[in-house]
């Protein structure tokens, strides 16, 4: 476990090269525990590369990434996933299985069994009917899906929680209810949570601090007021100015 002063992750140094193109180049950073960490980039600026070198969906072409303290190449692969959640950009819920049987479906990997309580406990938290864990995933609306996505990252208990643009496919009004209720069971369970979003607005709405990356690079590292205040940069107040100018149009038609 991390001591009080220990990061709960730690890049150093790390790249991803995929052939002539460099993904991640040379980052280094620290995420304390607690925290709630927005990656924002535009599409191909890394932060999705970056963000699975922490549970080895993606192994760095060089660097280290440390977990607790622990690189994270050291680690057992399943022992290492058991303490992060995971929720994918496009649900990834099994179509066979009923909505229970996904959720437990970290437990069941590593030969644990998760009782039917807990499951219940789970969709409660996500704000769905524990009556629910009996459906299939095609039975679910989109926004259903994903809450099931969360309880499924969230059945280990883990001390990470990392979330790869999780709203994206979502329409706006549910990706917003949705946004609200992970920020609120990010401080309600003690997590730290990564968040890895194209959406500045959304970053902005609920991050702690936001990591503007480019070309592989972190070109920012502010928390939201200091990036409203004009903070960060160039490509940082590029970001920014989207849903700005979006707030101002709105503010004139309403006149």
């Amino acid at each position: 476990m991390t001591s009080p002063a220990q990061p709960l992750v730690e890049f150093r140094e790390v790249r991803k090269s995929y052939e002539t193109t460099e993904a991640v180049a040379g980052v280094s950073l620290t995420i304390a525990p607690g925290e709630f960490v927005a990656l924002v980039g535009a599409s191909g600026s890394g932060k999705s590369t970056l963000l699975k070198t922490v549970n080895r969906l993606v192994d760095p072409s060089g660097g280290t990434v440390l977990f607790e303290g622990e690189p994270v190449e050291s680690l057992p692969l399943a022992a290492l996933r058991r303490r992060i959640g995971y929720v994918f950009q496009s649900i990834g819920l099994f179509p066979h299985m009923t909505v229970g049987e996904n959720i437990a479906i970290g437990p069941r990997l590593v030969g644990e069994r998760l009782p039917e309580g807990r499951i219940a406990r789970l969709l409660e938290l996500v704000e769905l009917d524990p009556a629910m864990a009996a459906r299939l995933p095609d039975e679910l609306s989109g926004g259903q899906r994903q809450r099931v996505g969360v309880a499924r990252a969230l059945a280990n208990d883990p001390h990470l929680l990392l979330m790869d643009e999780p709203f994206g496919a979502l329409d706006p009004i549910t990706r917003d209810a949705l946004g609200e209720r992970v920020r609120a069971l990010h401080a309600d369970l003690g997590l730290t949570t990564v968040m890895v979003t194209h959406d500045m607005a959304e970053a902005l709405l609920l991050a702690d601090r936001v990591l503007v990356m480019d070309g592989g690079s972190i070109v920012a590292d502010e928390n939201p007021q200091a990036l409203l205040h004009g903070a960060g940069g160039t490509i940082a107040q590029d970001l920014v100015a989207v849903p700005r100018a979006q707030a101002d149009r709105l503010a004139e038609r309403a006149r």
